[in-house]
């Protein structure tokens, strides 16, 4: 068995032929996928697709490329519908800072962030971190906010081998790995090599960043054995001890026994 731990099924990308992707991903043993909300608009989407179909299975969160003028109300709502049924979501979700394409918000963003560590503490829920152009960012906040409540991933994680150290210093989160860790020039390869198969997880992030031989196409969480592959020759092991250990972390990380996962 697989579990992607994050997908955006839920976005237009699939709106066409979603359930036609998940029975596609069960016959790939991709059982479980994680859902990662990212604004307002996309809440009810993602849990109409988790009402649907219960092997996926929500998060609740600010995305930090959407934290604009509006971000208090935005913050707020998710508040609210997070606290009246937190046992409805896997993590606190996607959440954490980018400033890739624009630092206007760059204080907002640190704000949003900040405050969703607290909310996930309080909850006993883990965090699922989007991280772009932001690590010492990133760090600084982690630096003053962690504790042994606070656990996480580390979604698409693409650092290098000093930021991965720091990450299991903080002694709760683990390496989301993806289809950049199939490209020809990553480095990733080199860098999880050196982090113990304890702390991956697989993910997609679907429909974005596919592995090879799909690269520029849209992603899918029936791609995951093809991460899982990859992580084979990395790591020296077969295909089902990559599946167990990965999933073993994920329900683990997530929670996921509440989900009937198992």
């Amino acid at each position: 068995m697989f579990i992607d731990t994050h997908a955006h099924l839920y976005s237009e990308e699939f709106e066409t032929d979603v359930a036609e992707i998940i029975i596609k991903a069960q016959k790939s043993n991709v059982n479980y996928v994680l859902l990662p909300n990212i604004d307002l608009t996309s809440i009810n989407p993602m849990l109409d697709l988790s009402h649907k179909f219960p092997n996926c299975i929500p998060m609740i969160g600010l995305h930090p490329g959407y934290v604009k003028e509006d971000w208090q109300h935005q913050l707020s709502y998710i508040e609210q519908k997070l606290f009246e049924s937190p046992d409805k979501y896997c993590a606190v979700g996607e959440i954490g800072m980018d400033l890739y394409w624009d630092t206007t918000f760059c204080e907002e963003q640190k704000i949003v962030f900040r405050k969703q560590i607290q909310w996930s503490k309080e909850l006993k829920l883990p965090i699922a971190i989007h991280c772009r152009n932001a690590f010492d960012e990133i760090f600084e906040i982690l630096d003053q906010e962690n504790s042994n409540e606070l656990t996480g991933v580390f979604h698409c994680f693409t650092g290098n081998i000093d930021q991965a150290k720091q990450i299991l210093g903080y002694g709760g989160f683990k390496f989301g790995i993806g289809g950049v860790v199939t490209y020809k020039k990553s480095e990733l390869p080199d860098v999880i090599q050196q982090i113990d198969l304890d702390h991956i997880v697989l993910e997609t992030d679907a429909p974005y960043l596919p592995p090879v031989p799909y690269r520029g196409k849209r992603n899918e969480s029936s791609y995951i054995p093809l991460i899982a592959e990859k992580l084979t020759e990395i790591y020296n092991c077969s295909l089902s001890e990559i599946a167990e250990k990965t999933s073993q972390n994920a329900i683990h990380l997530f929670q996921l026994e509440k989900f009937g996962v198992k």
